[in-house]
Order: C-alpha cells, then structure tokens, then sequence
C-alpha cells in the first residue's frame, strides 16, 4: 500500500456502512486541513482515542510538532512504540488485570499482545520498520506539571511581560491578563468576575501596570504588590477606598499559602513555560510535549490549562503568517475548557487560537465524549469533524443541531438526514469523516496505531518511562523568602552597593572611609547603583566563603569608584542575503586606572542594569572609598569615553547562523532550535507550494488521459455489445443455413459466410479497443508513478 506521502496523513481505509464492509481505498488526510482546527466526537469505547493517536503518529512522521493537554493519561501511550514487536518491551505495559481473567501469566499475555500487535500492523500494510521511523521522527516527552514523576513544568515564566506592543496588542494583552488573573485566583478557591470582584479588578490592574513597564511579575512580587500597590487609584477611588488594606492583607495571605505549601515547589522548577521549547529540542528536531495533568485537582488543571494556552497565544502571534501546518494542539478532553455556556478562564484563549491560529499554520485538535461539552458557536472555525458512534439518540441530535448551527454561521451546507442516518450506523473504530475541504462527507475505519494502547498511564509508570531525562534549561526553584526594606521601598531586587560579583575590601579600622560622597565637578555624571544583598546576606556569604565563624561587630555599606559605560551598538548590513539593522544595549563596568594604568574594558563586568535602575544618591549612612585622579576631571573621561568607543568597534560582533541548503540567515533573536524551526517550516512551505504546483501540471495531463481512457471504455463497450450482437446473429444465421440446406436451399451459405465474416472482424475491433484502454491505463499508471517520484524528489531535497 501506498500511504508514505509527506504531507498526508494515512488515518485508515473507507468504509460502505451500507454493506458492512471495509474498502480498499486508503484514507489519506490532507495535513494542510488541520490549519482549520478539527473536532472528533466519540462515546467510550467507540476508537476515538485510538484515531487522534493515529493522527499525531502521522503528524510526529511528518515532523509537525504538537502540544498535546492530556488530562486522562491516555495519549502517553505514544511512547509505548516498539519497533522490535518482542514480547520482552510489552511485558512492562501490559495490564496484570486483563492477563489474570484471561487465565494467563503475564509473559503470556504479553506474547499475545505483540503477536496481536505484528498481525495488527500488518493487515494494515505496517510494520516494525514504520515504527522505527516514527520513533526517529519526533522527541515525545511527558511533562508533569505539579509533580516530578515525568519532567516538571516551572510556571515563573507565566506572569513574565509578554513580548508583544501595548500599542498595537492592547486587546490580547488584556484578555491575557485577565485569563491569568482568573487561573490564579481560582487556585485559591476564588471564583471571581472581572468587572465586579475587587480581587480580579485590583490583580489585573496591578498586572497591566508591572507588564506595560516591561517588567517580570513574580508571586512575591505580586504579593508585596498587593500589600503595598504601586497604584493609587481605581476608577474614581483612591485604593484604599476601593480595596482596605486590611481586606488586601488577607488576599496577600491567600496568595502566599500557595507558595508556603512544600507541594508548591515543584511547580517553580523544571522546563520552563516556553513554548519553543515544547515544541522542539535546542538541536532543532520536532517534538510532541504531552502534559499529563491527571494527577491535578480540577483547579489545578485549569490554572495550568490557561497559562499554557495564553503562552501559546503570545508565541503564535510572534510568528509569519503561512498557510502550512506549523504545529498542532490537541486537548484530549475538552471537557469544562470549552462550555457552551459558562467561561472558564480557558475559554478565551481557546476561542482566540480558533478564530486566528489558521493564519499562523497552528491547527486545533479538540476531543470530546459528550457533544454537549463543547460551545458549537465557538467552534464554527473547525473545517473537519470526525465523528464516532454516540451513546443515545439525544446526543446524535445534539451534534446534528451543533454542527447545523455551526455549518450556518460559517456559510456551508450540511444535509442532516444524509448524516443522521449514517451515525446511526457507525461501529467501532468507524468514524464519519465531515470536511469543508471535500465534496463529500466520507466514513472510514481507522488503521492499527503503532503505539500500544493499553490504556492511561499511572504516574509511577510515567516515572519509569521517562526515568533519565531531564528538562533541556532547567529553572531551579527559588528560595522564597520575604522581602527587605530596599526592595520594598524601591522595588529593587536585593543587592551589594559594589560592583555586582565584586568582592568588597574589609575597611581597615585605623583608616576609617569617609562618611560623604566625593565632590566632583558638574560635568561629570556620578550615580550609584542599586543594592542587591541585605547586610545579613553579605554576612552570610563572608562566612561562608572564610569557612569558619566570623563575628561581626559593625556593618556598613562600602560605596567603591568604578567606570561605568552604557550606550548601544548599531549592526548594519545589508545585502541580498542579509538585512540586519540590530541595536544592542550594553552596560560595562571597570575599574578606574591608577597612576598612569589604562582601563582595562575587556575585563570589565556585564551587570544586567539599564539606566532605570540607577540611583542619582547614595543609601543613608554609608561609607566610599577613595576616588583615583585618574577620573576626577571631566577631560579625562572624554578620552576615557572615545577608549570605550575604539574598544567597542574592534570587539563587539553579532553572530547569525546560516543554511548553504536554504540560502538563510538566522535572526539577531533567534536561537539554533528557533532558526532550525524556521527553516523546516520554510522548506514545508516550499514542498508544499512545489507540490501543489506539480500536481497541478500533471493534474491537467491526468485529466487528459483519463478523459481519452473514458471514451475508450465506452468505445469498448460499444463494440463488445457490437460483437456479441453479431456472433449472436451469426450463430442465427448459420442455424438458419444448416436447415436451409435440408430444404435445399443453397443462398443462405454465402450470406451465413458474410455475417461470420464480420463476426472475426468486430472481434479483432473489440481486441483493438481492449489494446487502446490497456495502453492508457498503463500511460495513466506511469504517469501517476512519475508524479510519485518527482513528489519524492522535492521532499528529499
């Protein structure tokens, strides 16, 4: 069987549910329709599971990645692939209960489960070898948010200032806000309406205030936020009228339990909420991510559910427009994420992907048991509907008045008597499949997954299947604890008023420091830069660096000179290949020379400060140490500055990745899992444009011959019929001879002869005809084998 053929997925073969039977047209799945979003509806037991396997098998081959929300634990048995088909790789996965009432032992079971696995395949034209591919294809990983059974999922990235414009984004940034908003306070058991509840109100209000300043939210942030906002005013009221701090400290408790909980601490390490990462490994190759959430309470789940849809939403609109598959996502169960009615907090962003992801080449993959989960007015988007055996009549009408309804709005036609009648007589793994991108409304069985289903994985099982690996970045979490009086004051993170990873000199007790800033002419600009450490924290990491006990009678902060260098970078370049216009800030800091020493810029310290951070006065009651003269003029500065410039251009340089094969550069932005990415969605766009393109030519040439083939069968059958008419009549005629003769009639024996005569030569018509049709049935196959091989071709490169 023919079903290798990028591009297409091989979902099964059709089936007449008239006759009860299978056929042996191959179902192949154009993965270009999934950029309108698909739905599959099935009761328990009628395959649906087993079908959205087969689907992401086929999309992994076809190197689409995919993030896959699995809340049953039913999609980690894609990993369950095993190429070899021994009864030795079943034996782990098996379920002990089946092999107990099937009166077997487990290592016979587990031989029957591959012998029933090989034959499975096989009656489907697959194999070991097909299994093989699929394991090489993709990188599939199981994440377990809240748990560390598979790798874990750190959620800090969640409330990080989205990289999209207030100006242009407002509306998504605010709906953003607000879905997090409401995913955090429902954590806490609070079920709050945006436009009334306090809670929500002041939350989304402090969110927008950090995230339009570019700033990272954090929950100890937020919490110190909360207490102490840097708002003063919501609508008419000033804060304290509108929320009391009393009543804003008891939020601030509710919130800070979260975090107090020891549970809490594997949601803030792990893979970090990237998207990117989910979607492909740092060398680039695609990969499925499945969140397996079983094990969260529904809370939980929610929370987590809207983080990640909100990240993807701000990573889909980050990317080109393409009319190619890019990446899929697929909930397992929809159920409570896309009501008809009530709005989660994951509804939003899930309406949001389904209105605009086609544009983006990210296709949505929506599963449900119950038709009257799902919001059909939400999904009139969805251009494929695979539709299984339902569990009542009333839920047949429910999908039939859905998809009615549905169908309507987005201006197509839907002949319900013609479905109706054929769900009614759906089996299992028998699916109706309705596509706005075909003519006709198909129904097919579907194919024998490569993966063993053997049904939700617990998480000690998922703990073995992914024992070993580890998050490709790794977020540590963060030793939580509450704020200093800098930080509170300032909102700055706790720091040493020296330069930052610069060890701080003990003053010597016989030359005290002065107790006042340096006086240095207008010209020069003198700032300080910001704390990070509390008097205790550097204490503390003294001592722990001497390795023994110190006692500390006296602290200070130790304000030591240093040359400080900001400004930007300008990349230029431009040429057929390239078009880099790059700003790139830099902060430099170096020790100022002393005597006639030279400032040493390529030792000089990166700190991460931008001019924001910098105080223009120094902390009460601190010490600084001696000023060289080697930067108390302003003249010496500007030669300084022209050194700092002489030194930029010689060393800073901008690194891009390049393709030969493509002929492409990376971004200044963009990293080698990015840049792979990039271009094996470019290459999918020109296979697929160079596909459509030669289907096209050959189209046309096909069209031609089967046209010139029709017109030979019918020749054909006209002349079969022609030369039976005549044999029939030349058997009549000879009849009519022979009893001629025997009333002595002898004319008859010339015209009997004529009429055989042309019996040969409609006979030798007829085997002309069968030649001709043969011969444009065996151009039509070459011609269709040539179409293979040139689609082969453009897929190989």
């Amino acid at each position: 069987m023919d079903f290798e053929k990028l591009g297409s997925f091989y979902l099964g073969k059709e089936y007449d549910v008239a006759k009860k039977k299978l056929t042996d047209r191959l179902l192949m799945y154009d993965a270009r329709d999934l950029t309108t979003h698909a739905v599959c509806v099935g009761m328990t037991g009628s395959g649906k599971t087993g079908l959205c396997i087969d689907l992401l098998e086929e999309a992994a081959i076809d190197n689409v990645p995919a993030l896959i929300i699995d809340p049953k634990g039913d999609i980690t048995n894609l990993l369950l692939t095993f190429p070899d088909l021994n009864p030795g790789d079943f034996r782990p996965w098996i379920n002990v209960d089946d092999a107990r009432r099937k009166g077997l032992s487990e290592e016979e079971f587990a031989a029957k489960q591959a012998e029933l696995w090989r034959k499975g395949l096989a009656s489907w034209g697959e194999d070991g070898a097909r299994i093989r591919m699929l394991r090489e294809s993709a990188d599939l990983v199981i994440y377990t948010p809240g748990s560390d059974a598979g790798i874990p999922v750190s959620i800090l990235q969640s409330f990080a200032a989205p990289p999209l414009s207030w100006d242009t984004e407002a509306e998504l940034l605010r709906e953003r806000v607000q879905g997090t908003v409401s995913a955090l306070l429902g954590l806490v058991g609070i079920e709050a309406d945006p436009v009334r509840s306090r809670e929500h109100i002041l939350l989304a209000n402090l969110f927008e205030h950090f995230w339009r300043r570019g700033e990272d939210l954090d929950l100890p942030k937020l919490i110190l936020a909360i207490q102490t906002p840097p708002i003063r005013q919501l609508g008419v009221f000033d804060i304290d009228t509108f929320f009391p701090q009393k009543e804003r400290f008891e939020l601030a408790i509710a919130l800070n339990n979260i975090i107090a909980a020891p549970s809490f601490q594997s949601w803030l390490q792990g893979q970090p909420l990237d998207i990117a990462g989910f979607l492909g490994t740092p060398e680039g190759k695609p990969r499925h991510s499945i969140f397996y959430i079983a094990h969260l309470s529904d809370a939980e789940r929610m929370f987590f559910v809207t983080m990640l849809l909100n990240q993807l939403v701000t990573w889909m609109r980050t990317q080109a427009g393409t009319t190619s598959l890019r990446a899929l996502l697929y909930i397992d169960e929809v159920f409570g994420y896309f009501p008809p009615v009530a709005t989660p907090p994951s509804k939003k962003p899930l309406l949001t992907l389904m209105k605009q992801a086609r544009a983006f080449g990210l296709g949505v993959v929506l599963t449900t048991q119950n038709p009257a989960d799902l919001d059909y007015k939400g999904l009139t988007n969805a251009g494929t509907w695979f539709i299984g055996r339902l569990q009542t009549e009333r839920d047949k009408d429910r999908l039939l008045e859905g998809l009615e309804s549905a169908s309507a709005q987005a201006g197509a036609a839907l002949n319900r008597k013609q479905l109706g009648e054929i769900m009614s007589d759906l089996g299992k793994r028998v699916f109706l499949l309705h596509n706005v991108h075909e003519p006709a409304p198909v129904t097919f069985q579907t194919r024998w997954a490569m993966s063993y289903l053997r049904g939700p994985l617990t998480r000690p099982q998922v703990r073995t299947l992914m024992g070993g690996r580890a998050p490709d970045t790794p977020v540590v979490a963060p030793q939580l604890g509450p704020p200093s009086s800098l930080e509170a004051r300032g909102g700055m993170a706790a720091a040493s008023a020296a330069p930052p990873s610069q060890s701080v000199p003990a003053p010597e007790p016989a030359s005290p420091y002065p107790t006042a800033p340096p006086a240095l002419p207008a010209a020069i600009q003198q700032v300080y830069l910001p704390t990070r450490k509390s008097s205790s924290s550097a204490e503390k990491e003294i001592t722990e660096r001497a390795r023994e006990r110190i006692e500390v009678q006296e602290r200070h902060l130790l304000y030591i000179p240093a040359l400080l260098g900001m400004g930007r970078v300008h990349f230029v370049k431009k040429t057929r290949a390239l078009n880099v216009n790059e700003v790139e800030d830099f902060t430099l800091l170096a020790q100022p020379p002393r005597g006639v020493g030279v400032v040493r810029w390529e030792q000089a310290q990166e700190p991460e400060l931008t001019p924001r951070d910098l105080l223009d006065r120094p902390e009460p009651e601190a010490y600084f140490d001696e000023l060289p003269e080697t930067i108390n003029e302003a003249k010496e500065l500007t030669a300084l500055k022209k050194e700092l410039q002489d030194h930029l251009y010689r060393t800073r340089t901008l690194s891009l990745l390049y393709s030969p094969a493509a002929k492409l550069y990376s971004r200044p932005d963009e990293d080698e899992r990015e840049f792979r990415m990039r271009l094996r969605q470019e290459a999918r766009e020109l296979r697929d444009a160079e596909v459509d393109k030669l289907e096209d030519r050959y189209a046309a040439k096909l069209r031609t011959l089967e046209d010139r083939l029709r017109r030979a069968k019918t020749a054909l059958e006209r002349k079969v019929a022609a030369s039976r008419a005549r044999k029939q009549d030349a058997l009549l005629s000879a009849g009519e001879t022979v009893l001629s003769l025997f009333a002595g009639r002898r004319r008859s024996i010339s015209a009997a002869a004529n009429k055989f005569s042309r019996t040969s030569t409609a006979k030798a018509d007829v085997d002309t005809a069968e030649a001709q049709v043969a011969v444009l049935q065996e151009d039509i196959k070459e011609l269709t084998a040539e179409l293979k091989e040139d689609t082969a071709a453009i897929t190989a490169r």
